[in-house]
């Protein structure tokens, strides 16, 4: 026995695994971007409401960050939305976050704090506007909406300025002409259910957890909101040039849409941060993110969207130095 263990054949191929071991370890090694650790330090990422996606999205990101980048904290601060969300990271008291450009637009428009510092890291994928209503409700259109209280969302959501611009595309004030009420995606399906509610409004990736949950709950459908209506929302000028016509996939809530799209506006999804965030960060960041779209899109759909080639367009931001980086280093 003692022969076997000693033999030459034996010790070579303890040798050879050992090897293979020590050759693998510097492949990954190599593998870092310049060789280099991964970043370590504090950074908060700013998600959104309870039930939404930018919120389970900003969860699961956390994790893929931490698989990559094991010493680095990342703190997360739930938020009313999009607004909300670009004034934080331009006034620093977030680092990086997810916003509908829409919002971003708005924000650099109306020149307030920090909107020069503001830059993108990537694209993700598309916020689809959902008009909610109970099965039996008589509310077929947007302009039937007038009298009514309805969910225009959180001040400080995306959500709130699409809503408050299409009611004005379909000649309804936002403000007299409906009672409008703060829910957003973590209150509004139950306020409809209770019948607290007529309608809320919805801006989010398909499908969104919350409106998931209620269909499993309670009978409702979508109101369509036609081209018409965005060609109108078209003439207000300004961030409303982000607005595209589209059709809800009748695959985003099968039980609901019954085998039927709905007619809807889309928005794209940014991620961002500021100019002053380490750009060696950033790389890191916007790696992960194109990284872990497969094991992200498991959970979230709307990550599946996530795609290279488009990612790079974050416009109305400038791309950040550090991401910048990263899609020179992998360009064809």
């Amino acid at each position: 026995m003692s022969k076997l263990f000693s033999s030459p054949g034996r010790r070579r191929c303890l040798q050879g695994t050992a090897v293979g071991v020590v050759v693998l370890g510097l492949l990954l090694w190599w593998l870092l971007p310049l060789g280099e650790r991964p970043p370590s330090g504090t950074i908060t990422f700013s998600t959104g409401t309870l039930r939404g996606v930018y919120q389970e999205y900003g969860e699961r990101l956390r994790t893929a960050f931490s698989k990559d980048m094991p010493d680095l904290k990342v703190r997360l601060l739930t938020s009313d939305g999009s607004q909300e969300n670009v004034t934080r990271v331009a006034t620093g008291k977030a680092d990086f976050t997810i916003a509908a450009a829409d919002a971003v637009e708005t924000y650099e428009l109306e020149g307030r704090p920090g909107a020069e510092r503001l830059r993108g890291v990537a694209r993700l994928y598309d916020d689809y506007v959902q008009l909610v209503v109970a099965r039996n409700s008589r509310i077929n259109s947007v302009a039937d909406l007038r009298g009514k209280r309805v969910a225009v969302g959180p001040p400080e959501s995306g959500v709130r300025l699409i809503a408050e611009r299409v009611l004005a595309a379909s000649g309804i004030d936002p403000h007299k002409d409906i009672r409008p009420m703060a829910e957003g995606i973590d209150t509004g399906p139950d306020r409809l259910r209770q019948g607290a509610i007529d309608a809320f409004f919805w801006s989010g990736g398909l499908p969104t957890d919350g409106l998931k949950q209620l269909a499993a709950k309670f009978p409702y459908r979508f109101v369509p909101i036609d081209s018409d209506l965005v060609a109108k929302l078209h003439a207000q000028g300004g961030a409303t040039r982000y607005y595209r016509a589209t059709n809800m996939p009748e695959s985003a809530y099968p039980s609901v849409q019954n085998g039927s799209t709905v007619p809807t506006i889309a928005v794209s999804n940014v991620l961002m941060t500021r100019a002053d965030v380490d750009p060696r960060l950033t790389e890191w960041v916007t790696r992960t993110v194109i990284k872990s779209r497969d094991g992200i899109g498991a959970h979230v759909h709307s990550a599946q969207l996530v795609d290279l080639r488009t990612a790079i367009y974050t416009d109305p931001l400038v791309l950040h130095e550090g991401a910048r980086r990263y899609y020179r280093s992998v360009k064809p």
